[in-house]
């Protein structure tokens, strides 16, 4: 018996009725409704505009930008993941089932995120962008293990954390690029990360219902979940060039406060309060140690995010072929 299984397979009706975090297609922004109208009388004049505010962006600002664009542009991966849980999975390709929709709804939506993004970068006139096509080509390649199999328990606990994640991160680079004057580039971040947030309350509530019917299977999947580490959707990026390129992009991020490891456990304690996992009731053996672990795990990764801030402020600087391979 498939216990994971059959519980995801029960929850078809509640996942129905989630299915409203989506937006209707019509009501979507989309990239054209941001970026400058090429087919207008003026549209040199919106170019201009827009690659004149992109000056005032540092290379730090770019680097972070490139590094979560190429994450986003790797959806192709991301959706072969959900496809892979057991119970979850679109089973022809044009299913009909609530877990089908939502898994094609969902990357319709996040399609637009790349799209945008990569098109602004390309527009900007800032960064090589061969460099950052072959990048985006490499992580494609390469692929994406999220240490989750195909256990749907741990597939919904991973993008729960991960949909948190990118809103923080997206929506850092809005704040500083208002702070620089790049008004466009705040609205195309601040949007990404709406919709970022919108699919983290999805998928926080996908989880909230598994801990309704099986708290003690949800509760180990969570711990084991943390206890072998969030893994970074972008992990095996590369340009050709760098030896380890997401630990570069990486450094950059928590060096100027875009998604740093005091956000890593901030969320861990977001999701345990969230879920409620301290309140909950009946839990022995197995279970009870993962209850535990959980409420403690915060507090441990805070200690741990000291030590960290202090080895990226000190991290020497190097050239990057996103930014012409200018030192960062």
């Amino acid at each position: 018996m498939d216990t994971h299984r059959d519980v995801i397979q029960a929850m078809a009706g509640f996942v129905e009725e989630q299915l409203t975090w989506l937006n209707p297609v019509g009501e979507s922004w989309q990239p054209s409704d941001i970026l400058p109208d090429l087919t207008a009388d003026k549209w040199h004049e919106a170019l201009q505009r827009l690659r004149h505010a992109a000056q005032g962006l540092s290379d730090d600002v770019l680097v972070v930008l490139v590094g979560d664009t190429i994450t986003e542009e790797a959806l192709p991966s991301y959706q072969s993941m959900l496809n892979r849980y057991r119970g979850i999975g679109d089973q022809t390709g044009a299913s009909d089932s609530p877990w089908a929709r939502w898994i094609r709804g969902w990357t319709a939506e996040e399609n637009r995120h790349g799209e945008l993004l990569n098109a602004y970068l390309y527009l900007s006139g800032r960064v090589d962008m061969r460099a950052v096509q072959v990048t985006t080509q490499h992580l494609i390649r390469n692929g994406f293990d999220p240490k989750t199999a195909a256990d749907p328990y741990k597939g919904l606990i991973y993008t729960s954390f991960q949909e948190r994640a990118t809103r923080i991160s997206h929506g850092n680079v809005a704040r500083m690029a208002n702070q620089g004057g790049e008004a466009m580039l705040g609205k195309i971040c601040n949007l990404v990360a709406g919709d970022e947030a919108r699919h983290e309350e999805a998928y926080k509530s996908f989880v909230k219902k598994l801990l309704e019917l099986d708290a003690g299977g949800t509760l180990m999947a969570f711990a084991d979940m943390m206890k072998a580490q969030v893994t970074m959707p972008a992990r095996l990026m590369s340009d050709g060039i760098e030896r380890d390129l997401f630990n570069r992009f990486a450094i950059v991020a928590q060096r100027i406060g875009v998604y740093t490891a005091r956000d890593y456990a901030d969320i861990i304690e977001h999701l345990v309060e969230y879920w409620n996992v301290a309140g909950l009731s009946g839990m022995s053996g197995e279970s009870a140690a993962a209850q535990d672990y959980l409420c403690a795990l915060g507090a441990h990764y805070r200690r741990f995010a000291e030590r960290i801030e202090g080895r990226s402020a000190r991290h020497p600087r190097s050239p990057l072929s996103w930014i012409f391979d200018r030192p960062v």
